[in-house]
């Protein structure tokens, strides 16, 4: 599968994960940008992110608006070659491993930390 492919795949099981979640939560995640590179910049490496990082939540958390003078506007990152890589190159696992990375990043959007994050089956 191509990267154009993964792409498209990876923007499909996005849609498809926020058309599933309550109506609250899906009115917030439809608020954040999903961006899909094929992986992690340099900047985000220098950071300390390994580079076989899957996904990144990044700018400031729900609820955390008010508190800041200047919000970084919520994003979250796709790197669909570290996806693709991690699934074996299997399309059904790629898709599965899109979704689940993709609700543990919205989870660090709406405030949860790892803890919580495990507790709903999205380490």
């Amino acid at each position: 599968m191509d990267a154009a492919a993964r792409a498209t795949l990876a923007a499909h099981t996005v849609g498809a994960a926020q058309r599933r979640l309550p109506a609250d939560l899906r009115a917030l995640a439809r608020g954040v940008q999903v961006h899909y590179p094929a992986l992690p910049a340099p900047d985000v490496l220098r950071e300390g992110f390994p580079p076989d990082l899957l996904g990144l939540f990044t700018g400031t958390p729900h609820g955390a608006e008010l508190a800041e003078a200047n919000p970084t506007p919520p994003q979250i990152l796709l790197y669909l070659d570290n996806l693709w890589d991690f699934a074996g190159g299997d399309p059904e696992t790629f898709a599965e491993e899109v979704r689940v990375t993709y609700l543990h990043e919205l989870g660090h959007f709406l405030g949860w930390d790892e803890d919580d994050l495990a507790a709903r089956g999205l380490d």
